[in-house]
């Protein structure tokens, strides 16, 4: 289960589920009650917006790439024209469009660098901080308790790869 699509998707959204301090630890859950529920709740939201972080930073890649991929196929358009005898529009595409910064002075791997280096890595780098300072380095406690409170006993359980 994922908290991705929980509700709690913006900006003066009330907090999610409440999730019981005292959940009982099942096997194979990685459920715990060392760490406050709403510490587990705050990390919980800190993660899922790193991971949406992570979502937005894919479709960065994903505009970078596409973008060059359009570049060089400016190539073969600009041949087909000039092999189609519309030489002035092969120079104009030539010249306006092929290698155009995408913003002034950047081509899409300097925002992509930017991005990573300015806003990704900081977060990134916190998110883990928070995480290793607040919950002993134990990722998706918020989860884990969801999945104590959630999972039923009177049905066979799904061999469990989580810690």
């Amino acid at each position: 289960m994922s908290t991705h699509d929980d509700g709690r998707n913006g900006p003066g959204t009330p907090s999610g589920p409440s999730v019981n301090a005292n959940a009982n630890v099942n096997a194979g859950t990685g459920a715990d009650t060392d760490t406050d529920s709403i510490t587990v709740e705050a990390l919980g939201s800190l993660s899922k917006a790193l991971e949406t972080v992570e979502r937005a930073r894919g479709h960065l890649y994903g505009f970078h790439q596409l973008t060059g991929t359009a570049d060089f196929e400016l190539d073969r358009a600009v041949e087909l024209l000039r092999a189609a005898g519309h030489h002035a529009w092969a120079d104009r595409v030539e010249t306006e469009i092929l290698g155009r910064n995408v913003i002034p002075d950047h081509w899409t791997y300097q925002i992509v660098d930017a991005y990573n280096e300015t806003y990704y890595e900081p977060f990134r780098t916190l998110e883990r901080a928070a995480v290793s300072a607040l919950a002993g380095g134990r990722e998706h406690r918020f989860e884990a308790r969801l999945k104590a409170e959630r999972c039923k006993t009177d049905r066979p359980q799904e061999p469990d790869t989580a810690e």
